[in-house]
Order: structure tokens, then C-alpha cells, then sequence
């Protein structure tokens, strides 16, 4: 799998998240994080846990309103819009490698 993907890794970044986006292009990843929230979201989100090897850990289909679960060992996600994950077969076990 290949996506285009914007790194939130300052705190600023992290904080501001896709807060107030209409839309969701490509993938967010957001690190250091163990989970999230959607309340400023109007779209559900896909979310992925990773650990500290980019191991997807869990997935989870967020709708907006809602905090993510907490999963253990997770030191980043990602998030994409609702449906990119089964679009691109992520799946957990899988393994993100992030470039910068």
C-alpha cells in the first residue's frame, strides 16, 4: 500500500489534528499518540494503532464524536477517512513504514 500521508509530530500539529477538515486525503499519522478523539470531525475516521516498529496493532472505525480505545503499546496512529483501510487491505499484523 502506498499513501500520501501528513505527519503531525509536533505538539501544535498533534493538537490541532483534522479538526474542522471537511474532507480526509491520503493518511494523518500522529506521533507520539496512543489514541484520539473525532468531536470536531464530520466524518467518521479510520484509525490504526501502531507500535514503535509500525506494527498495525488494532483498527478501528471511529464515528464522529467519539474517543478511540486505548491499545496497549501503541506509540502512534493513523487516521484516514472511513473505508480507506479496507480499500487499501491494511489489516492488523501489518507492518507502516512511515518515510519522511
Amino acid at each position: 500500500m502506498l499513501a500520501s500521508a501528513e505527519l503531525a509530530d509536533t505538539r501544535a500539529a498533534r493538537r490541532k489534528g483534522l479538526c474542522g477538515r471537511p474532507t480526509v486525503e491520503g493518511a494523518f499519522v500522529i506521533r507520539p499518540c496512543r489514541h484520539v478523539h473525532t468531536f470536531a470531525m464530520k466524518c467518521a475516521l479510520d484509525i490504526a494503532f501502531c507500535d514503535a516498529a509500525g506494527t498495525v496493532l488494532a483498527t478501528q472505525t471511529l464515528p464522529p464524536r467519539r474517543f478511540s480505545r486505548l491499545v496497549p503499546k501503541t506509540t502512534h496512529v493513523i487516521e484516514a477517512a472511513a473505508g480507506s483501510f479496507e480499500r487499501w487491505g491494511l489489516v492488523v499484523g501489518d507492518v507502516i513504514e512511515v518515510r519522511e
